[in-house]
């Protein structure tokens, strides 16, 4: 029944998954820090208010986060091909991922910065510091547990993105569930691609839960 060849499968579309999950994780925390620190200066009570601007970006933000990632994941297919030649496959998925979690991420980041207790931003403003100072030794510096303890659930969302990806030829997980354990009636293969997920989330947790213990 679990036989040597079906866990070669899984642990093959184990790293598809993988190759997925980190790449679409790092591009969109670098992407989406970028609307968040907009979004952090901005805000009303940010160091350079602007309402216009941040109505016009939070709009952008929230109306990316509304796609379903299935719809996204067609709707993105001419920009796939663009960047990775082909709309289909591990690396082609990874465009598609990263722009469904970079609005994720930069809500994550933004509501992490404002958290920030004000008065150590008042007591920076008052020592002279600049909005670059500010942001390095004050925002970045106290929220950066919060942003850790983010990154870890976009991780672990993205873990369920890349196997619902696997339903248009993504490969990973997801393509080993529904190609051999739902099309081909194999429950033996159902079980361990979910085994396999159920313990790398875990592990992703526990080990983000002790890192954000330990720098906090």
């Amino acid at each position: 029944m679990f036989d040597a060849a079906m866990w070669d499968m899984i642990w093959k579309a184990f790293g598809q998954t993988m190759t997925m999950v980190l790449w679409s994780t790092l591009f969109s925390v670098i992407l989406g820090a970028i609307p968040a620190v907009l979004l952090t200066l901005t805000a009303p009570e940010g160091l350079r208010p602007n309402r216009p601007v941040y109505a016009a970006l939070s709009f952008v933000v929230n109306v990316f986060r509304s796609f379903p990632f299935i719809i996204l994941m067609v709707l993105v297919i001419p920009l796939t091909r663009a960047i990775t030649g082909k709309a289909i496959g591990t690396r082609a998925a990874i465009v598609p991922l990263t722009i469904s979690a970079i609005p994720f991420v930069a809500r994550v980041i933004e509501s992490s910065f404002r958290e920030v207790d004000p008065g150590l931003i008042e007591a920076a403003r008052s020592f002279g510091a600049s909005d670059v100072q500010i942001f390095r030794r004050v925002y970045f510096k106290e929220a950066f547990p919060s942003i850790l303890s983010g990154i870890i659930l976009t991780m672990i969302s993205l873990v369920g993105y890349s196997a619902m990806g696997g339903a248009i030829g993504a490969g990973g997980l997801g393509d080993v569930a529904i190609r051999k354990g739902y099309q081909a009636y194999k429950i033996e293969y159902l079980i361990a691609t979910s085994a396999v997920l159920i313990v790398f989330v875990q592990a992703v947790q526990g080990i983000g839960n002790k890192i954000y213990a330990k720098i906090s």
